[in-house]
């Protein structure tokens, strides 16, 4: 008898833990670089100017593709665009990021986590097809020049940059709603310093790997069609260019692919580190994703524009301007 009160004591204590542990969460707590104390006030200084300098140098190459009419070409609105988007893309992560580098509490709602999400998700993919679209242009450009004015006009330009927006969302509400259908678990706690697919769905209170492999699928599927598509266009474009005779129109012809050939390798570079590294391989996943949530932003506006006579001529013809002005 007293075996059968203690069976249905424990059976009660069971019970009531499982409920406790399905609670449903209303926030999650982002342990981040939480486990670098020693380190977060200095990696707060450099991530800020870091934030700062990704800010300046896209915002500029904004303002003078908007100011400068001899930027108001298709190659330069793919810029434009994707600079608004790398400049939403850093909104959407790296003020959170910089406040739980000071704040003890780092929680977020799970309605903000899903937001923050699917933002992050949706300007990812945005930014992807606007470099597969900008090497489309590149292609039509080298590989096409009498029909290229036809071909691409502002018109069709903003028209593919709208698709760009509606495919990368498309892809983020997917994945975001097949992540959050499910209720969270106890400890809501996301070891990452944004929310990261991986790191949310394994909260999930039922067995979470057949949605882990989805979402990874499509993720994976995403980076991987787009970078083959770049691939297949520069094979066009250097068949091309090898055909041309003279070594002058060769260099001409490679220097306008050169700053979105660098991006490409960069930005699908250490993509790839974060979205096909292996499970068993270890390594912080904090740390792996800073290069393409930081450091791929700031260097992609510095790329284009070093490495861009147009831009560093309308640099000087703005900064002419409003000399002349004060004058």
């Amino acid at each position: 008898m007293e075996l059968n009160v203690c069976c249905c004591f424990f059976q009660i204590s069971d019970i009531q833990t499982m409920k406790s542990n399905q609670t449903i969460l209303k926030e999650f707590i982002l342990i981040g670089f939480s486990v670098y104390p020693h380190v977060q006030t200095f990696l707060f200084v450099v991530f800020f100017c870091l934030y700062l300098l990704t800010l300046a140098g896209n915002l500029t190459i904004m303002g003078l593709t908007w100011v400068d009419r001899y930027l108001h070409t298709p190659m330069y609105l793919f810029l434009s665009a994707l600079s608004f988007s790398e400049t939403c893309y850093t909104l959407t992560i790296i003020p959170k990021m910089l406040e739980d580098l000071l704040a003890k509490d780092r929680s977020i709602s799970v309605i903000g986590c899903s937001l923050q999400m699917c933002f992050f998700l949706g300007l990812g993919g945005t930014n992807c097809i606007i470099l597969t679209l900008m090497g489309y242009d590149r292609f039509l450009a080298i590989c096409n020049p009498l029909r290229y004015p036809l071909l691409m006009t502002n018109i069709v330009c903003g028209k593919l940059v709208a698709s760009a927006c509606t495919g990368g969302f498309f892809v983020s509400l997917t994945e975001t709603a097949l992540i959050f259908r499910n209720s969270f678990c106890r400890p809501s706690l996301v070891k990452h310093f944004f929310c990261h697919m991986r790191a949310v769905v394994r909260l999930s209170c039922i067995d979470s790997s057949l949605t882990e492999f989805i979402v990874t699928l499509i993720s994976v599927s995403g980076l991987l069609g787009t970078f083959l598509l770049i691939i297949l266009t520069y094979v066009f474009i250097i068949s091309t260019v090898l055909r041309i005779p003279s070594t002058e129109g060769k260099q001409k012809a490679f220097s306008t692919c050169a700053s979105h050939l660098t991006v490409v390798i960069i930005h699908f570079g250490f993509a790839s580190i974060v979205y096909l590294k292996p499970e068993a391989s270890g390594g912080d996943d904090t740390l792996i994703a800073v290069p393409y949530t930081v450091i791929t932003p700031f260097l992609s506006p510095i790329i284009f524009s070093l490495r861009n006579k147009d831009m560093k001529n309308a640099f000087r013809r703005m900064m002419g301007n409003t000399v002349a002005l004060k004058k």
